[in-house]
C-alpha cells in the first residue's frame, strides 16, 4: 500500500499552551508572605512534636509500684517501666491539634501583618497607574517609620517632582518654541502678501522684500543653531579634552570687538591667568560666547563689562557683570529657560533668541559645573560659570 504524505499541519506538534492548560494566576505577596510565615511556624511546630513524640517513646520513667517481699509484706519501690502506648498516642493527638489551632492563628496574623506592611505599595500602584494616564499630582507622602517601603515611596515621590517638572519645561518650551518660529514666518507672510498685492510693484520693492526675507530667515537658522546647541548641551555626552579657558575668553572678546565698539561698550580686558578645564571646546566656547555676548547687547550706551577668570579651590570661576536695566529678583531663574529674556518677552532686533543662558546653563551642567546669577543694585546682571578645573590643574 503506498505511503500517504503527511501534511504540514499533522507533522506540526501541538500548541504549548494548549499541552499546558491556561497558565495559572500566581499568589499575591500578601498571600506568600502569609503562606511562608504559616509555614515556618507550622514546620518549626511539627519537628518539635516529632523530636519530643520520639524522645517520650524512648525514655523510661519511675513510678511506684508494689511488690510482695519474702516475709508477705509490702514495700514501695520504684519500677522502671515504659511509657504506655495509650499515654503517647494521646499526647500526639492533643499536640496536633493545637498545632492546627498554631496554623490557622499564624496564618491570619501572617495575613493582617502583610497586609500593613504592604499597604503603601497598594497606594503606590494607584498612584502609577494615575501617573500612566497622564496625571502626575499625585504623592504618596507616607508617614511612618524610616524603612524600605517608606524610602521607595519618597524615591517615587521624587521622581514624579521630577517628571512634572521635566514635563512642565518640555511644554513650555515646545510652546515658545512654536512661538518664536512663527512669528517670523507669519511676518514673512504678510510681506510677501502686501508685495503680491501690488500689481505694480517696482523691481526695487521686490528686492527689498528680498532682502527683508533674507534677514527674517537668518534669524530663523540662529534660533533652530541654538536649539540644536541646546539639544547637544543637554544630552551629556560630550566630547572632552583639555581647554584653556582663558584663551577661550580672549578669543572671543577679539570676535565682539566690533559689536561693543559700535553699540558703545566698553569691552574688558583679556584675562592673564591659564586656567585649564577638561571638556568640549566647542560647547564651552558658546557658553562663553553666549555670555559675553549678553554683556554685550544687553547693556546701555557708554557702559561697560567687568570680567573676572579666577581659578580656586579646584574650580575655575568665569565671572562676567555688565551695566544695564534693572532686573527683578524674582526674574533670576526664568533666565535659565529657554526664549526668556532679561527685557521680557518682546523680540527686537539685535536683541538675540532668547537662548543664550538657557545654553550656558546646559553646558555648566554637562560639564559638573553651574551657572550662578545675580542682579547687580545699579543695574545689569552678574554671571558667574563655575566648572571645575583639570585634574592635573586642581592639585597645583
Amino acid at each position: 500500500m503506498p505511503h500517504r504524505p503527511s501534511t504540514a499541519a499533522e507533522e506540526a506538534p501541538p500548541p504549548a499552551a494548549s499541552a499546558a492548560g491556561p497558565r495559572s494566576r500566581r499568589l499575591t505577596i500578601r498571600a506568600r508572605l502569609t503562606l511562608t510565615y504559616a509555614g515556618l511556624v507550622t514546620g518549626s511546630g511539627a519537628v518539635l512534636i516529632t523530636l519530643v513524640y520520639l524522645y517520650m517513646r524512648r525514655f523510661q520513667v519511675a513510678v511506684p509500684g508494689e511488690s510482695a517481699g519474702m516475709d508477705g509484706g509490702e514495700e514501695s519501690i520504684y519500677l522502671r517501666v515504659t511509657l504506655m502506648s495509650e499515654f503517647l498516642n494521646r499526647m500526639l493527638a492533643i499536640s496536633l491539634g493545637a498545632l492546627v489551632l498554631l496554623a490557622l492563628l499564624s496564618g491570619a496574623v501572617g495575613w493582617a501583618v502583610a497586609g500593613r506592611m504592604l499597604a503603601p505599595l497598594s497606594t503606590m500602584n494607584e498612584a502609577a497607574k494615575q501617573a500612566a494616564s497622564g496625571d502626575l499630582s499625585r504623592r504618596l507622602a507616607l508617614e511612618g517609620p524610616r524603612d524600605e517601603i517608606r524610602d521607595l515611596a519618597d524615591t517615587y515621590d521624587r521622581m514624579l517632582d521630577s517628571l512634572e517638572s521635566s514635563l512642565s519645561t518640555y511644554r513650555r518650551f515646545a510652546a515658545n518654541a512654536s512661538h518664536e518660529l512663527r512669528t517670523p514666518l507669519a511676518t514673512a507672510q504678510t510681506m510677501i502678501d502686501v508685495t503680491l498685492a501690488d500689481p505694480a510693484a517696482s523691481v526695487q520693492q521686490l528686492r527689498s522684500l528680498a532682502q527683508r526675507l533674507r534677514e527674517t530667515n537668518r534669524a530663523n537658522v540662529e534660533t533652530v543653531d541654538a536649539l540644536l546647541d541646546l539639544a547637544e548641551a543637554q544630552s551629556g555626552d560630550i566630547y572632552r579634552e583639555d581647554v584653556d579657558l582663558g584663551e577661550v575668553v580672549s578669543a572671543v572678546l577679539a570676535r565682539l570687538a566690533p559689536e561693543a565698539d559700535a553699540r558703545g561698550v566698553t569691552p574688558p580686558d583679556p584675562p592673564d591667568v591659564l586656567v585649564v578645564v577638561e571638556g568640549d571646546p566647542v560647547l564651552l566656547r558658546q557658553a562663553v560666547s553666549n555670555l559675553l555676548r549678553n554683556a554685550v547687547r544687553h547693556n546701555v550706551p557708554g557702559g561697560g563689562i567687568e570680567l573676572a577668570l579666577t581659578r580656586t579651590g579646584g574650580r575655575a570661576r568665569l565671572r562676567v557683570s555688565n551695566d544695564g536695566s534693572h532686573v527683578p529678583a524674582e526674574r533670576l531663574e526664568s533666565l535659565r529657560e529657554p526664549f526668556v529674556r532679561g527685557a521680557g518677552r518682546g523680540r527686537t532686533r539685535g536683541a538675540g533668541h532668547g537662548l543664550g543662558l538657557a545654553i550656558v546653563s546646559a553646558v555648566a551642567a554637562a560639564h559638573h559645573g553651574v551657572l550662578e546669577l545675580s542682579a547687580n543694585p545699579g543695574g545689569g546682571l552678574t554671571a558667574v560659570l563655575d566648572l571645575p578645573v583639570h585634574a592635573g590643574e586642581a592639585e597645583r
